[in-house]
């Protein structure tokens, strides 16, 4: 049995293509295709179109299909930059009313019972102000780390190599860098801060690979929404009641093991298991946000509780070892903001 192909000529391609849509055949003059190794390409059909179409709709027609060009290649319409200032300065206004909005209504619900002593006594609030001090300071260390970590391109080789051992090392690394900080006694300032400052060196290598995988404008909005929802849990911490929220402990620590398992999850549940796996993203998203939104609520008070005791001469001041709780806290919300706003960029 023999198959016979008969390819078609100029002149009957030209007669074919004279029939095809018009916006289609635009398109494929504005966009370029794919090499072939046809010898009648999309550009030939597209010059017969044009040569038997009529002057007025050829005009009409590239223009628009300029259009479409430009919006594709641009990937959006150019806009004023009186109407881009304006649209920039409602959005800050919007944030900054949610923001507050939010703090109100956070203090409303949970913030009923107010300080019976009439306000914070002078020794608890700057003991707080040291410990926030150093919190600000942490993050500023582990950002700074793990930016230029990014720019002298140490986490790239960090991706190269078995994530394993990457994993488990800089999570060994970074609990005996806590454990060395907490049991250094706070008198011995330089072994002390040189602890810390590794503690920090340490989160800053593990939250860097998240840098290559954001961008910076995204980054920006997460650290301002961690910082929003940080500073009015903390206002409720600071003004409620003397050791309202120290009962938090127990049932915060539970939740934060929940979270664990569930961020461990897709290495053990299979592939197939689709619903099971996103329920458990949406608890590691969601769940641990509320679970760290109270240890924020739990260690401030706990900074508080800690700083009458000092001042009774209990305990030591220590606003290092306060700190870190607090940079935990901020870390964990930091990278869950992240990950959610990546989520709402990839559904537009």
């Amino acid at each position: 049995m023999f198959t016979i192909t008969v390819r078609a000529g100029p002149a009957r391609l030209a007669a074919q293509a004279s029939q095809l849509a018009a916006p289609s055949a635009l398109r494929a003059f504005h966009h370029a295709a794919p090499k072939t190794t046809s010898f009648f390409t999309s550009r030939t059909a597209a010059l017969a179109l044009r040569a038997n179409s009529k002057p007025s709709s050829n005009i009409l027609s590239r223009l628009q299909g300029a259009s479409r060009g430009y919006r594709g290649q641009n990937g959006a319409t150019y806009m004023d930059p009186a109407a881009q200032s304006k649209e920039r300065m409602r959005k800050l206004l919007v944030g900054g009313a949610i923001f507050a909005g939010t703090l109100v209504t956070v203090n409303v619900v949970f913030n009923r019972e107010t300080r019976e002593d009439g306000g914070m006594p002078a020794f608890e609030r700057s003991y707080l102000n040291r410990t926030f001090m150093h919190t600000g300071l942490g993050v500023g260390i582990i950002g700074l780390s793990a930016y230029q970590m990014l720019q002298s391109g140490f986490v790239y080789r960090i991706m190269m190599t078995n994530p394993w051992v990457v994993g488990l090392g800089g999570l060994a690394l970074s609990i005996g860098s806590l454990m060395a900080t907490r049991a250094i006694d706070p008198d011995n300032y330089i072994p002390k801060y040189a602890m810390w400052t590794a503690f920090n060196v340490t989160q800053a290598a593990l939250i860097a690979p998240l840098m290559t995988m954001a961008a910076p404008a995204l980054l920006a909005r997460a650290g301002l929404y961690t910082i929003a929802m940080m500073g009015s849990i903390s206002i409720v911490g600071a003004t409620a009641k003397q050791d309202k929220y120290l009962y938090l402990g127990g049932p915060l620590l539970a939740g934060a093991a929940i979270v664990a398992v569930s961020g461990f999850a897709p290495l053990i549940l299979p592939a197939t298991a689709v619903r099971t796996l996103a329920v458990t993203e949406k608890l590691w998203l969601y769940g641990g946000l509320a679970v760290f939104g109270g240890f924020t609520l739990y260690d401030v008070q706990k900074v508080l509780y800690h700083a009458r005791a000092a001042e009774r001469g209990l305990i030591k001041e220590d606003t290092v070892n306060e700190s870190i709780s607090l940079e935990l806290d901020f870390l964990n919300i930091f990278v869950r903001m992240v990950q959610i706003l990546m989520m709402q960029q990839r559904r537009k």
